[in-house]
């Protein structure tokens, strides 16, 4: 589904003007159709979660896809992993994916093409040193494959992020449809919100103490979901 101005300006509580200046700063997805900007709706969505952005509305629907993405589940089968080496943002994503658990019938080749085609279009730097790299569209279509994949890198990289902090840490997002990935998407930012988890990865801490942060966080905002 397609936006206009006014939507999009209504959806996040701005102005039109506040609108037009982020699409000149390139700063927000847009579109231009016939000499008019449009938006796509899941865009948007992902722009508002990666940049923890308040809506007038919910962006996803609390469907039965949508509960059951559980960010410790696919931590464990992406794996998390350490000193992934590189000096540019394509190197970078390279030796990263090299190290990943990839899913069954997918090549490695093909999630990079895919990757450095997403970060053409826009960084998925979130801010805060952290990136969650991920195909624009789903490469997997059983849930049971779906993945993140968390990577220490050796050195900083720039990823061209709105607060000009270079990279230091990567999600790697593998997911069947775009609600489950705005799901997975809104827990990582959830867990990069808590000073806690951040402290984990600024130590880059063992792999049990980030899973074991990650659960307890997850049963917390079950818990105030009931």
């Amino acid at each position: 589904m397609d936006l206009k101005i006014k939507d999009v300006a209504e959806l996040l509580q701005v102005s039109e003007k506040t609108i037009y200046r982020w699409i000149k700063e390139n700063k927000i997805p847009s579109m231009r159709i016939n000499w008019q900007y449009r938006f796509n709706r899941d865009a948007i969505n992902e722009w508002v979660l990666k940049n923890n952005i308040s809506v007038a509305e919910p962006i996803f629907d609390e469907t039965e896809s949508t509960k059951k993405a559980d960010i410790v589940e696919c931590l464990r089968k992406g794996g998390i992993h350490y000193k992934v080496a590189g000096s540019t943002v394509e190197e970078i994503l390279k030796n990263a994916v090299a190290l990943i658990n990839a899913p069954p019938g997918l090549d490695k080749e093909t999630i990079v093409w895919h990757l450095l085609k997403r970060e053409a279009m826009m960084t998925t730097a979130l801010g805060s040193g952290i990136a969650i790299p991920h195909p624009r569209t789903p490469l997997i279509s059983d849930i049971s494959c779906e993945s993140v994949s968390m990577c220490f890198l050796n050195g900083p990289v720039d990823f061209k992020a709105l607060d000009n902090m270079p990279v230091s840490v990567l999600f790697i997002v593998l997911s069947a449809n775009q609600p489950r990935h705005l799901q997975i998407l809104s827990q990582i930012s959830h867990l990069c919100r808590k000073d806690g988890f951040m402290e984990l990865i600024k130590r880059q801490a063992l792999r049990e103490e980030i899973f074991d942060y990650a659960g307890k966080e997850k049963k917390s905002w079950e818990h105030h979901q009931v």
